[in-house]
Order: structure tokens, then C-alpha cells, then sequence
């Protein structure tokens, strides 16, 4: 059975529904709101779990309230919560959402430090057949671990530029990056680049219009998004599109094939309310079709 770590964040995030994202100062009212999981590294090991490979999540969570909803609702039979607990408040987002997928984020609280990478986290690393490393701090101390026991490393860059120095230790150390559009100047050239600084995959999403990717020997690839009949919450989107991914990497199939698995399982997300779908393997490859 396949085995993944997944390190970064998880949060208890406040999503407000609203017409349209403010553009300067004002009073609106919004259509709707409540509390939900949050964070990156929940929605992909959730997913994954879903998906039915077995994961363990390094995370970091306070000792409040939050923390224990975070715990409740990453409860599934095939995911391990490793969470360093520390004194003080979990992360936690205000999320703006408008009907069409728009949002904006506000961090209210980061989590504690939590410290060294304990013994456990690196047995599962030893064991794992891929570490997806997510964008925190606390992470950096991961990525040494998965280099020096030969494990596969992933990362997830989100809406990286290209420049940045934050995200570029992660670039630098993933055997496959993917990362959005949205703040690219060039896709293409950036997917080659990373590609040829040692990459095997190197994909790019652009939500409704799919996502493109390059293949060490598979060359160029592009895939449409999988179309639904309504958007009803983006949050978490990104997040499967990796995981459907990565499922596809452990079932031994191509670029091309995991791409569509991605974007199926983007699909199932965006479909369906909070982080993440109710759905399986199964699910997916049927959403995806022939492979």
C-alpha cells in the first residue's frame, strides 16, 4: 500500500460569502459564513487519504479550541495527524469568497514553532514513497530529511513568481514542483526551467482552463479542466489537483495520465462544499475517463 508524508499547514479558517471582494473601504453584507478546515498540507493528506493511500501529516497546532476541530475533522482511518502542539493560538484564515471562486486571504494566526523534526516524522519519511513538502517554515527542516534518505520529494509553490526567495529552497529540492499561473510571466519557460535544474515534472494549473506540464521524457503536456455544472467552493482546489496527481505517479502512470487524474479531482473540489470532495479513487478515474 502506497505511503506519503505530507509537512505544512493545517488551520480552522472563517469563510465569509460575499458579492465581490472589496476594492477599497465600504460596508457589504455577507451572504453566508461559517468555520471550516484549512491549510494546504490538510486538504492534500485528507485527499489523499480519500484516495486511499496512507499518509502521514507533520503539522504544527496550537492548544486552543481550533486545534481540536483541526484533529476532528482530519479524522480518516488511513491519515496519522504528527502534530507538534505548542502554547498559543493554531493558524487560522478569514477566507472572502465570492460565488464565481474569487478569494481573499487574511492570516489571523500563525501556529507555534514546532520545533525539531521528531524521530517518528523521520521513520515515516525512511518509508515513504513520496514527502510532499508544503510552503512553511517548519518545513524546511523536512526537505534534508527526504533528500538524505532518497525519497521523492514534491512541491506544491502555489502562485509563486518565479523570484521570490521564500519558495526557492523548495523549488530548488522537489523532484516534481507544480505551481498556478497566476503570477507567472512565463509559464512555459519557468515548467523548462525547472525541468532542466533537475525536475521530473514540473506542471502548472490555470484553473478553469486546465494546466500544462513537462515531462523529463514525456516532453509537453496539456489537459483540460474537467467542467462541472456549478462552482460551489474553490478552497482546496489546488490541493486535490496535486493529489489526484500523485495518485496517478503511484499507480505508475504517465504525465498525461496524472494530469487527468489531477484535474478530475479539482473538479470533485470545487463541486463540492469545504476543503475537501467525499470521494474516491474510484470516483476520480471515472471522472477522468480512459486514461
Amino acid at each position: 500500500m502506497p505511503q506519503v508524508v505530507v509537512a505544512g499547514p493545517a488551520s480552522w479558517n472563517s469563510i465569509v460569502r460575499v458579492g465581490a471582494l472589496p476594492t477599497g473601504p465600504g460596508t457589504q453584507f455577507a451572504s453566508g459564513h461559517d468555520d471550516a478546515l484549512g491549510g494546504t498540507s490538510a486538504g492534500k493528506a485528507l485527499t489523499l487519504a480519500r484516495l486511499g493511500v496512507d499518509v502521514t501529516l507533520r503539522t504544527a497546532l496550537g492548544d486552543d479550541d481550533a486545534a481540536a476541530h483541526i484533529r476532528e475533522a482530519l479524522t480518516h482511518p488511513r491519515l496519522t495527524v504528527a502534530a507538534a502542539v505548542g502554547h498559543g493560538p493554531s493558524e487560522r484564515h478569514l477566507n472572502l469568497m465570492t460565488p464565481d471562486g474569487a478569494r481573499a486571504s487574511v492570516y489571523l494566526h500563525l501556529p507555534p514553532d514546532p520545533g525539531p523534526v521528531p524521530a517518528a516524522v523521520t521513520e515515516a519519511v525512511a518509508w515513504a514513497d513520496v514527502v510532499v513538502a508544503d510552503l512553511a517554515d517548519h518545513v524546511r527542516a523536512v526537505l534534508p530529511i527526504a533528500r538524505a534518505a532518497g525519497v521523492p520529494l514534491w512541491c506544491d509553490l502555489h502562485d509563486w513568481d518565479g523570484v521570490t526567495g521564500f519558495h526557492r529552497e523548495f523549488a530548488d529540492a522537489a523532484d516534481v514542483v507544480v505551481a498556478s499561473e497566476e503570477r507567472l510571466p512565463g509559464v512555459r519557460a519557468f515548467l523548462a526551467e525547472r525541468v532542466a535544474a533537475g525536475a521530473r515534472w514540473a506542471v502548472c494549473t490555470a484553473g478553469a482552463r486546465g494546466a500544462v506540464g513537462l515531462g523529463r521524457t514525456e516532453g509537453w503536456v496539456q489537459v483540460p479542466a474537467v467542467p462541472v455544472a456549478r462552482v460551489l467552493d474553490t478552497n482546496g482546489a489546488g490541493d486535490a489537483f496535486v493529489a489526484g496527481l500523485l495518485l496517478g505517479h503511484l499507480e505508475g502512470r504517465d504525465l498525461r495520465a496524472a494530469m487527468h487524474l489531477g484535474a478530475a479531482a479539482g473538479a470533485l473540489t470545487v463541486a463540492s462544499p469545504g476543503l475537501v470532495a467525499d470521494a474516491d479513487a474510484d470516483t476520480v478515474h471515472a471522472l477522468a475517463g480512459p486514461l
